[in-house]
């Protein structure tokens, strides 16, 4: 038999659920509709070029321990809505100092399924890299990584029940004050200019902000990690599709970051280096400029609070196949996209940790991986 998480997980998680105290209703994760991305054969090779619903994703990250117990444990840092665990990795080596910090978070919106498949991606490469590469093993020395691989587990597990729920946004909160749709957008219920613009009171709407900021517990809990670790964190990342963009504080089109020309700098060199592994162009910017206004966002939330590189990716493609990103796609995605965080955190590292230009060692470092990448087959 295979290893749990890289091997028949669809055999586990039937028992996986019970074990969540969400037994009836996780268990339509192996309903009919989920059992089109079922494999009687998920081999290590191919896992990560496969989506994965959540039972699997937990399963996985126990494997994640269970392999790397010097440098990866877990953390519970908050609760749904209906009361299931929210779970960061947290991967480093040891230290007997205060360690800086990276945060990453999949999965803030259900059905954008590549970016938890990205999160997995890229804690597969770092722990497969940092025994070898000289660069990521002294990022591990120096930084711990927190890395959320499903943030709105409501929503992400609702998004496999059926055909009918695949594309569901949201998280999964009832309505108030008689409204009997459900969920509010968690991109837009953060802290930061709430309610402002890009937003609708409406909670039928995809972009409801919920009836106050905070409202929601996935937000709270973030919010609460944020606040604690702020003064630590370089960096911090929230992983998105689509449109192939890199977008920088703020979304209200009237605010710009004080470290505007740095953001966009190190976006643009981000941009360059996902460019290179695969030809896809990513374009940089805030949200008014190349998107759409918003507010509300965890992105400007972190800005907000002093983290001085805060970045949302919006994946693949640019809307031919939209939050249905076809799998063969995900490797492509995840290869060019790690190539796009290893600048950001290559930047943000050497900028505290030497003296010289973090940039260039961000650039050289990058165009390297991106060389390398672009040649690799997935491990």
């Amino acid at each position: 038999m295979m290893m749990l998480g890289l091997g028949s997980v669809g055999l586990v998680l039937l028992s996986l659920a019970v074990q969540s105290g969400h037994g009836a209703q996780d268990s339509m994760c192996v309903s009919m509709y989920s059992a089109v991305w079922s494999r009687a054969e998920t081999t290590e090779r191919n896992y990560y070029t496969r989506y994965h619903n959540m039972s699997e994703i937990t399963a996985w990250m126990e494997q994640m321990k269970r392999e790397n117990p010097d440098v990866v444990s877990s953390m519970v840092y908050g609760q749904t809505y209906e009361r299931r665990d929210i779970t960061l990795l947290k991967i480093g080596l040891s230290s007997t100092g205060r360690k800086k910090a990276i945060w990453m978070d999949c999965g803030i919106h259900a059905r954008e399924w590549i970016t938890p498949a990205f999160c997995q991606y890229f804690v597969k490469e770092i722990l497969r890299t940092y025994k070898t590469d000289t660069k990521v093993n002294e990022m591990m020395k120096n930084l711990d990584f927190y890395i959320t691989p499903v943030l709105n587990v409501d929503g992400y597990i609702y998004s496999w029940h059926n055909e009918s729920t695949r594309l569901w946004r949201k998280s999964r909160s009832p309505g108030t004050g008689g409204c009997t749709c459900y969920g509010t957008d968690l991109n837009r219920n953060f802290y930061a200019n709430w309610g402002m613009v890009g937003v609708s009171t409406d909670c039928c709407n995809l972009f409801y902000c919920g009836t106050k900021a905070l409202s929601e517990s996935e937000a709270w809990a973030v919010t609460d990690m944020l606040g604690k670790m702020s003064e630590d964190i370089l960096a911090f990342l929230t992983i998105h599709s689509y449109g192939q963009q890199l977008l920088v504080p703020y979304g209200h089109p009237n605010i710009s970051a004080p470290n505007h020309d740095e953001l966009m700098e190190v976006g643009l060199g981000a941009a360059t280096a996902i460019k290179a592994v695969h030809g896809m162009e990513y374009t940089v910017g805030t949200s008014p400029d190349i998107l759409y206004p918003f507010s509300g966002s965890s992105q400007d939330f972190a800005r907000l609070i002093g983290i001085p590189l805060s970045f949302t990716f919006e994946l693949r493609d640019k809307g031919e196949h939209g939050f249905e990103l076809p799998e063969d796609q995900i490797q492509p995605t995840c290869e060019e996209a790690y190539a796009g965080a290893h600048h950001i955190i290559t930047y943000a590292h050497d900028k505290v940790f030497y003296s010289y230009a973090a940039t260039v060692t961000a650039t050289l470092s990058t165009t390297l991986l991106a060389a390398w990448v672009s040649s690799a087959t997935l491990l």
